[in-house]
């Protein structure tokens, strides 16, 4: 059974991090921040969920560029129980995927915890404010297979919280698998 998200926490503030990039840069909440908004999400390499939106992850990333919409990927998972989520694999997830934003490792999972990510899958959508207005699904999933008749719901919010600065009252949590926390 997959994990899901809980419901948006309409209005609550991002919270400044600064983790190394897949490009061995150390990038911050400052540096990614949109002009009219930010996409933080938090994915990993092997979570058939996240493989599963890959390209529709890819695709809108580069469309809310267009509106000013910065993107950034966090991976808080265990590696040392999960190494297909390392980060030299992150590296080469992020070039074969073709990532058009930063994909930052969270070794010490403080960041997830303090979003209070759930799991992969897992998309905060916030105004030019930083102010969260989108915890939901990417789009709707049959048997891990995307359905695409229209643009996605994380596109369509994201848009929507480009227009108006709020998002969509009603969403649909996203669902995954949970975040591998590790366990001292």
């Amino acid at each position: 059974m997959p994990i899901q998200t809980p419901i948006c926490d309409f209005g609550k503030k991002a919270l400044p991090f600064e983790l190394k990039s897949t490009d061995n840069k150390i990038i911050s909440l400052n540096d990614i921040k949109g002009e009219n908004g930010t996409l933080i999400m938090f994915i990993c390499n092997h979570c058939p969920y996240v493989k599963a939106v890959t390209k529709d992850i890819v695709h809108d990333c580069e469309e809310l560029k267009k509106l000013g919409i910065n993107s950034v990927a966090i991976c808080s998972n265990d590696s040392d129980n999960y190494p297909e989520d390392s980060f030299e694999n992150m590296i080469k997830f992020s070039k074969n995927n073709n990532f058009n934003f930063p994909y930052l490792i969270d070794e010490t999972q403080k960041v997830a915890k303090a979003y209070d990510a759930t799991c992969t899958p897992d998309f905060f959508g916030y105004n030019k404010n930083l102010e969260l207005q989108y915890r939901g699904r990417m789009r709707e999933l049959k048997n891990l297979i995307p359905v695409r008749d229209n643009e996605s719901d994380l596109l369509k919010a994201m848009k929507q919280i480009y227009e108006t600065g709020t998002g969509p009252k009603d969403q649909i949590p996203s669902a995954g698998c949970g975040i591998k926390w590790k366990y001292d």
